[in-house]
């Protein structure tokens, strides 16, 4: 599972150090490829083959007829991309998907169960305080309980 928020720097051929600890949940002992592509939220979704795969159950289980699954397999699938590290335990991030989140130097890799949401530090910072002020709020949501009186 992927949890914690690690603040890092795109270097200038936009290369971006994943941590160690990070590393090690992306790829297995017979596998050292996983996935990068378009988040929902313009940041960069970094996930592992299997939830890769899982996600590609879900989507194609939608009819190649229904408009709204084409238009979302177009945009999903046409960013991604088969990834591995480098030697440093960096991976290069295809231009395409920089320039779809935003991101400049300063960025924000946010685990979130799943997978790692790469964001512009300063958009997460915004979306971070956004999501703060609703948390509780949020949070009972989904869990379908009524607020505390």
């Amino acid at each position: 599972m992927f949890y914690g928020e690690f603040r890092h720097t795109l270097d200038e051929k936009n290369r971006l150090s994943i941590p160690a600890k990070l590393r090690a949940l992306l790829t297995g002992p017979d596998d050292e490829c996983f996935y990068v592509t378009r988040g929902m939220d313009r940041y960069v979704l970094v996930c592992t083959r299997q939830v890769w795969h899982k996600m590609e159950r879900t989507f194609c289980d939608h009819p190649i007829t229904n408009p709204a699954a084409r238009r979302f397999r177009r945009i999903f699938y046409s960013g991604a991309q088969e990834t591995t590290f480098d030697k440093q335990g960096r991976i290069a991030l295809p231009q395409n998907l920089i320039d779809y989140a935003g991101l400049k130097r300063d960025v924000v890799l946010a685990g979130t169960s799943d997978g790692i949401e790469v964001w512009d530090a300063e958009t997460w910072d915004a979306q971070l305080q956004e999501g703060l002020r609703t948390f509780d709020e949020t949070a009972r949501e989904l869990s379908k309980q009524p607020p505390r009186e």
